[in-house]
């Protein structure tokens, strides 16, 4: 199943949080038990330059099992990069190596007036 297209708002100097519910085709909740997963932010498709990372290993993103719950985290001081319009994708692995991309899209982080 190809990855879906999710465009993120996200605020400079703001906490950054969001949920979803990984599913498959007929609607269940996929069970990300054993999974890992990882996120990057970059300036367009294909640029070397990383401006955000988010894994289960750096704790900005956990997994909820059999719910098929992927939450992501990333504290204040870390959204502090330059506004603008960015490319993501999201990607799952299980343990046995299988790599999935469940979403990807835009990444827009808005200025922050208040410092």
């Amino acid at each position: 199943m190809p990855a879906g297209i999710y465009n993120i708002l996200a605020d400079q100097g703001a906490t950054f949080a969001r949920s979803l519910v990984y599913k498959d085709s007929a609607g269940t909740p996929v069970n990300l038990t054993g999974y890992t997963a990882k996120m990057e932010v970059r300036p367009t498709i294909g640029s070397a330059t990383l401006l955000l990372t988010l894994s289960t290993a750096n704790g900005r993103i956990t997994l909820g099992g059999a719910a098929g719950t992927i939450t992501l985290a990333v504290p204040a001081a870390n959204m502090n990069f330059d506004p603008g319009s960015f490319a993501y994708d999201l990607e799952l692995t299980s343990s046995g190596g299988t790599v999935t991309r469940v979403v990807m899209g835009q990444f827009v982080l808005r200025g922050e007036v208040t410092k």
